[in-house]
């Protein structure tokens, strides 16, 4: 690795797996050290043991404020400053037709995925900008740019993420702080293979789907979205500020096809892990 994040310091919400995960590793291997924040508590400790030293882990709930103002208290604590804060936690949520879905689990729905980014931005912005100086990234998605990618309140709320990264963009900027969004498509995890395959271990099988609807032909792993946000956390995007990095194979420029999500009665998809 080239060490383009020696010494900055990082919260990663989602960390214990999938492209938060992924963007953990990569973040040590380039020198920072990091916060795994996460509600899979065995998972998230195993990924802290094996990045050793320079990683944490805190059991969070996005949703709760208490427990995201505990992770970037910690960064502090352990590591003296937050340089970086990675807002990437989320679920599926609530599907089905928005005739039929029930306004508690269109909540809790909204909740994970923009409240959660909302409250991570909020307390990394009162410790940035006493330092005058940070990144905030947001997990935003394909479905957060055009309608028809994903469940109706998902693409509601990563809609919402885009609008908040840009607003806040605006008004950080002067503090030295950039905020910027990343919006994967089908990237391969355990989550996108329960979504495709209805087994969250079944990787290979939604590997081969993700690379058959893939313009470029092949599938991409949470490493193709930790190397953007290493980009955007790291100097060489110093310059970028309010943005959102569509990492998709091209799949939104080739167009969108209808998907099933909305279809038939709704359910809540309460397995953890991380959407991609």
């Amino acid at each position: 690795m080239t060490g383009r994040l020696d010494g900055k310091v990082a919260v990663i919400t989602g960390a214990a797996s999938g492209i938060g995960a992924g963007t953990a590793r990569c973040f040590v291997d380039e020198g920072a050290s990091v916060v795994i924040a996460d509600l899979q508590e065995e998972a998230g400790g195993r990924l802290a043991d094996e990045l050793g030293a320079a990683a944490r882990f805190v059991l969070t709930d996005v949703t709760s404020e208490d427990d995201v103002a505990a992770a970037v208290d910690l960064a502090v604590r352990d590591f003296a400053r937050l340089d970086v804060m990675f807002n990437n936690a989320g679920v599926v949520g609530v599907v089905g037709s928005v005739a039929e879905m029930p306004v508690e689990s269109f909540d809790h729905t909204m909740a994970i995925l923009l409240r959660g980014v909302f409250l991570g931005t909020k307390h990394a912005a009162r410790v940035m900008i006493e330092q005058g100086s940070g990144v905030i990234l947001n997990t935003a998605s394909t479905a957060g740019v055009v309608g028809g990618l994903g469940p109706h309140v998902y693409t509601a709320a990563k809609h919402g993420v885009i609008g908040l990264t840009r607003s806040v963009a605006n008004e950080l900027a002067p503090h030295g702080i950039r905020v910027n969004a990343i919006a994967p498509g089908n990237t391969v995890t355990a989550m996108t293979a329960a979504v495709m395959t209805g087994d969250h271990a079944d990787v290979e099988q939604a590997a081969d789907h993700i690379g058959a609807m893939s313009p470029l032909g092949y599938p991409g792993y949470p490493e193709d979205v930790a190397a953007a946000a290493v980009y955007l956390a790291s100097d060489d995007g110093r310059y970028v500020s309010g943005h959102t990095l569509v990492v998709d194979a091209g799949q939104t420029a080739a167009g969108t096809s209808p998907n099933r999500f909305n279809l038939g009665r709704p359910r809540q998809y309460h397995e953890a892990g991380r959407i991609t």
